[in-house]
């Protein structure tokens, strides 16, 4: 199994869900994280990645981190500082329509979206809202083209595209998409040769459908014309992510480890949650379980079936702790 990793964390993606299967893996093979000095979930975003945003590392006894996962603005020249030189590297992409509509809900705070009443006002005059030199602009415009460390604001033309394209392709091992998720999973389990286990999750950090909007096709282009370095980014690796199964792995078998992988999952509900799935956050009743609540979206968590034994008790609760908690719990560990 492949130990040392390089996962960048890109914004609203089903993130948070890679993120835990990463920390399970961590936890328990006890690897080391590259946490972020004072801890916290953010290693400086959103300014580039500096090695020196990492706790413990010292320019003059370099000392490598198994995982680096916490969310930042990817610069690989530093990263290269703190993982050894034998580190996978992925990501996680997701479509840009609903990435942007479920930033909005998510990132209501934020100096572009604040003043907007709904995402439709916003994309009817974006320049009204939207101020590239606000320290918060990324959120609103190209942000997965931002998290991988490239100007959201720059002009599109065809030959920036292909730069950005080959420049992502040189760095990273592979890109999973989120609308497939599970084909993700098992494309990453492939890659790292991890057992089945490793790779199951329970969705984290997710919304209620309650503050879920459905989209026109006219908001759709708008959007994917805002977001055209993003819209280039996702429609690629989503042609190169198929592409990838059909030479490494195969529809068929493909279809197979996705059956496995489901059934297994579909075991472990019944095994730890009650009621087999997710919960508002008002219903979750052990508060260490309760995810942290953002913007005007409604994070949902889960509820653990009562009398399991110590161990399964163990493995259930890593599946299902959220990000902050899992993270500080790691940190308290390491440290």
């Amino acid at each position: 199994p492949k130990t040392d990793i390089v996962f960048l964390k890109v914004h609203k993606s089903a993130s948070s869900t890679v993120m835990n299967v990463l920390f399970r893996f961590g936890d328990t093979h006890n690897l080391t994280f590259a946490f972020p000095v004072g801890g916290g979930n953010q290693l400086s975003y959103p300014h580039h990645f500096l090695a020196t945003f990492v706790k413990g590392f010292s320019p003059s006894s370099p000392q490598r981190f198994n995982i680096l996962c916490h969310h930042m603005r990817f610069l690989q020249p530093e990263v290269q500082k703190v993982v050894s030189s034998s580190a996978v590297y992925f990501s996680i992409l997701r479509n840009p329509v609903q990435l942007m509509e479920s930033s909005f809900t998510y990132y209501k705070g934020t100096s572009a979206f604040s003043h907007a009443h709904s995402l439709e006002e916003f994309l009817s005059q974006p320049y009204h809202y939207y101020n590239p030199a606000d320290s918060d602009s990324h959120y609103a415009r190209n942000l997965m083209t931002f998290d991988f460390g490239f100007n959201p604001d720059a002009e599109v033309s065809a030959e920036r595209v292909q730069l950005i394209l080959k420049a992502i392709e040189a760095s990273f091992d592979l890109l999973l998409i989120s609308e497939y998720f599970d084909e993700s999973m098992v494309l990453l389990k492939e890659v790292l040769c991890w057992d089945l286990d490793s790779v199951i999750s329970f969705p984290l950090n997710i919304r209620d459908n309650s503050t879920k909007s459905t989209l026109s096709d006219t908001i759709m282009e708008k959007i994917k014309d805002w977001n055209r370095l993003d819209w280039e980014i996702y429609t690629h690796f989503n042609r190169t992510f198929w592409e990838r199964i059909d030479r490494d792995i195969g529809r068929e078998r493909m279809q197979r480890e996705v059956k496995a992988l489901r059934e297994r999952q579909a075991e472990l509900a019944r095994t730890c949650l009650q009621g087999m799935g997710s919960v508002a956050p008002k219903d979750i009743k052990d508060s260490s379980l309760r995810p942290l609540q953002h913007g005007s979206a409604k994070i949902l968590g889960y509820n653990l079936n009562q009398g399991l034994d110590k161990e399964t008790e163990r493995m259930c609760r890593r599946l299902v702790t959220p990000e902050l908690q899992y993270s500080s719990a790691l940190y308290k560990k390491q440290f």
